[in-house]
């Protein structure tokens, strides 16, 4: 399912099967999860440099001649010269090169990919349920190591990576307070039943002052609201690649050594250290499948908020 130019619906194209070239390993892809960074890709709201291109970069699936599982994420290659590589900085190489964006992704039957970026998955975790563990839970991993040891977190948007987050902040014994769109109650459900204290939407204060406070809805207006409910001293990070504008900050929602700061894309040491931890951890993806042809359609229920959870698309 590719693209063909900014603003173009996905749509269904034959190819010949990928060739791998040196260091790349040719997948049999299982299962490619769905991400709100895929609608910012179609919309054109983060630019594609080359067209046609193959979207998706939370990708399970097993390597043709040895049937290894695999996992690929977003970064799928970086120059390791920069100043940013040198220093264990990767995520900001600025020659980096990404799943589904630089490089055709997920939503296909095969892909390829550089072995140095690609992860053993977890063992035992069916293909659907890992896939969002490479993009939603990587991310959302590195948001929280952010937010330090924060007690009471608050989570803005609570979809496929706030969903995994939620689970990982509850067995490191923290408080989590889930804020939903207005009338999503399905999300709200799911966060109580993954373990949230609280769960209601932006135009309400979560009970008590938040330590930090996690955004992933792309909504610059959440800023001032996460703000407002985070006490002096904590944290607000912005866990998305793309953001509506945010509106004029009053110094007074800053001050008090409030910090305001951006995640952006992950390491492999993310990698590493997030897929060792979600076994331990017990995580568990709410999952809703769609088949590879209605690519297109599981984007749009994203972006309506049809689900709950995370999405997959499976060959």
């Amino acid at each position: 399912m590719a693209v063909d130019h900014r603003g173009a619906p996905l749509r269904r194209v034959e190819r010949p099967a990928p060739v791998a070239g040196p260091g790349e390993l040719l997948v049999r892809v299982e299962a490619c999860g769905i991400c709100r960074t895929d609608l910012h890709l179609l919309d054109g709201e983060v630019a594609i440099d080359r067209y046609p291109r193959v979207l998706g970069h939370q990708v399970v699936g097993l390597v043709e001649g040895d049937g290894r599982r695999v996992g690929i994420p977003w970064l799928g290659w970086t120059c390791g010269a920069c100043e940013h590589c040198r220093a264990g900085r990767e995520n900001l190489c600025p020659r980096a090169r990404f799943t589904g964006r630089d490089i055709d992704g997920g939503f296909a039957e095969m892909t390829v990919a550089d072995e140095r970026f690609c992860f053993d998955v977890p063992a035992g975790l069916p293909a659907e349920q890992a896939a969002p563990l490479l993009c939603a839970g990587l991310i959302g991993h590195r948001c929280l190591r952010f937010c330090g040891d924060a007690q009471r977190l608050g989570l803005y948007g609570f979809g496929a990576a706030a969903h995994l987050v939620c689970q990982v902040a509850v067995w490191e014994g923290r408080s989590v307070a889930a804020v939903t769109r207005a009338g999503d109650t399905a999300a709200q459900d799911l966060a109580g039943t993954l373990g949230a204290a609280w769960a209601g939407t932006a135009d309400e204060v979560p009970p008590g002052s938040l330590d930090a406070a996690i955004i992933f809805a792309p909504v610059g207006e959440l800023v001032p609201a996460a703000l407002r409910a985070v006490a002096p001293g904590g944290v607000v990070v912005l866990g998305g690649i793309h953001m509506s504008e945010i509106p004029p900050l009053p110094y007074e929602l800053l001050w008090g050594e409030r910090t305001l700061r951006s995640v952006a894309n992950l390491t492999r040491q993310d990698a590493r250290e997030f897929l060792a931890l979600a076994p331990r951890a017990g995580i568990r993806t709410h999952v809703t499948t769609y088949p590879l042809e209605l690519a297109a359609v599981a984007l749009e229920d994203l972006r309506a908020g049809r689900f709950a959870g995370a999405a997959v698309v499976v060959p």
